[in-house]
């Protein structure tokens, strides 16, 4: 079959790139594909974090054959893309919803793919709605997915909720396709934690990602507080601030954690990543909402466990008492319990087991042949 898919890919950051770059390696190992990517994505007015590019080494790992060809705020190059598809129709255009910035751009594509040619759209949601999104977010996405085809989402939660607003669309869920690392060099956690100036003996808990409101991270630094009254546990939040980073200090501060946590904010460029994951313990996903988490696949891909809210998909992605543990989303006394439950009773050993398990019997083959039956 041939496909067509439209998304960011290096040197722009983030899990929505990296996946798209996977996505596209492993459908090309079957089928002929056209990959259209951005010369720009957002603009620094309407993107509260840093718009630089990704500051990870080039690689052929990170990067796949593209045109970059689309700008999500210049009509003109919408129109050069689906002249390109016109001129070339794949039998699926593979389409990615998770912010309703894209709105215009789908529009109008979508509108003249659908009017005028015969290719099936095929919609990929890593959020129908974002966790931070509202109402208006949400009547966008009713706009643009309504064009679709055939829709692909990622939880339970994002299913439900698209059936209920489209109840005759052909759609399937699945879970996020298997971690990959794209080419890090391992690292173990002495050399790890020598790099970060933590000891071995300590126990280590690791936030990692962008800092968002719905990551409840202020959850996770009172839960701290309420740990180390046992255990001296740390914490090192590494990751860029989309929010004052000051507030966050100024809570360590008032806790008096301030020996406890470190912080790094900054994007973690790939080549980076392997020495936050092998200095910590575990993995902390404290979310106050979510559908789903890159954070989830790049933690069993560094075969860590992970102590996560029972939000959106979280239960779909991390097994209870298997590869994690599961707490009530803004309960710092349950996630406290759980990371005090996880160091005393020494539980690292049995779930890496799981986690290196599961991770062999998964493989993007399932995810691909869902791609092609939709088609």
């Amino acid at each position: 079959m041939k496909y067509c898919v439209i998304g960011p890919t290096y040197p722009f950051r983030g899990g929505i790139a990296h996946y798209t770059t996977l996505l596209v390696k492993h459908l090309r190992e079957q089928h002929d594909v056209d990959f259209i990517s951005y010369l720009k994505q957002y603009p620094k007015w309407l993107y509260p974090g840093n718009t630089a590019m990704d500051p990870s080494p080039e690689s052929s790992v990170l990067q796949v054959p593209c045109e970059r060809i689309l700008t999500p705020l210049n009509p003109l190059t919408w129109w050069r893309v689906y002249q390109r598809i016109r001129r070339d129709p794949p039998d699926a255009l593979i389409l990615q919803w998770w912010t309703p910035f894209w709105s215009p751009m789908l529009f109008f594509l979508t509108r003249l793919v659908r009017l005028r040619t015969q290719t099936r759209i095929l919609f990929l949601c890593h959020h129908v709605v974002a966790p931070d999104g509202g109402i208006f977010d949400w009547y966008l996405a009713r706009r643009i997915l309504k064009r679709g085809h055939a829709f692909i989402v990622m939880s339970e939660d994002d299913f439900a909720l698209l059936r209920h607003a489209m109840p005759k669309a052909v759609m399937r869920g699945t879970a996020l396709p298997p971690p990959e690392l794209l080419g890090q060099a391992p690292i173990s956690q002495a050399e790890a934690r020598e790099k970060l100036g933590l000891a071995m003996a300590e126990p280590v808990v690791l936030f990692f990602g962008f800092v968002r409101r719905y990551k409840g991270l202020p959850v996770l630094i009172e839960a701290l507080a309420i740990a180390r009254r046992t255990l001296p546990i740390r914490l090192v939040i590494a990751g860029e601030f989309w929010e004052d980073e000051l507030v966050y200090r100024d809570k360590v501060a008032r806790l008096n954690l301030n020996d406890a946590v470190r912080f790094y904010n900054a994007y973690v460029p790939n080549n980076d990543m392997a020495t936050f994951f092998a200095a910590a313990d575990i993995v902390t996903l404290p979310y106050l909402e979510a559908t789903q988490s890159g954070v989830v696949q790049l933690s069993y891909a560094f075969e860590k466990p992970i102590i996560a809210t029972s939000v959106g998909g979280m239960p779909e992605a991390v097994i209870h008492e298997k590869t994690g543990l599961l707490v009530p989303p803004n309960d710092a006394s349950a996630l406290a319990e759980a990371m005090i439950h996880f160091f005393s009773n020494n539980k690292s050993a049995a779930f890496v087991e799981n986690i290196r398990a599961t991770n062999e019997e998964r493989s993007w083959q399932p995810f691909l042949k869902l791609i092609e039956e939709l088609t």
